[in-house]
């Protein structure tokens, strides 16, 4: 299962939380599994609250990935970026609640846009075992 996201910039953090809590089951736990199966692109959780945070987060990546590199696209920041945060994160949930933190929030991060984007996403059920 996937959703298109659509950037903006060439680096932003998109809040993708309300997206992934519409496909939640009504009944049950489990786990949800984010996904981004881009080399320049990636998913995280942070803090919602503030948007300074997300723009401290995307400068101090833009400058922790400048230098010379052998990569001849032109990306190679985007793709040490995409590295640092990762390309997927996982959620446990019940009954039509992620297991969030009071501040967390899911977060696409695009680190070559602007761009047309896939976010895949799946609900792992059935993950407890009891004796």
């Amino acid at each position: 299962m996937q959703f298109q996201v659509e950037s903006n910039k060439k680096m932003e953090m998109i809040d993708i939380t309300e997206q992934l809590k519409r496909i939640l089951p009504e009944k049950g736990e489990g786990a949800l599994l984010v996904f981004v199966s881009h080399t320049t692109a990636g998913v995280t959780i942070n803090e919602g609250a503030d948007p300074d945070v997300q723009e401290d987060i995307l400068q101090h990546l833009d400058r922790i990935s400048r230098g010379s590199y052998l990569h001849r696209e032109g990306n190679g920041p985007a793709h040490l970026q995409s590295t640092l945060v990762g390309s997927s994160v996982i959620i446990p949930f019940k009954d039509n609640h992620l297991d969030l933190g009071t501040w967390q929030r899911i977060y696409f991060c695009e680190f070559d846009g602007p761009r047309s984007r896939v976010v895949q996403f799946r609900l792992l059920k059935g993950l407890d075992h009891d004796g």
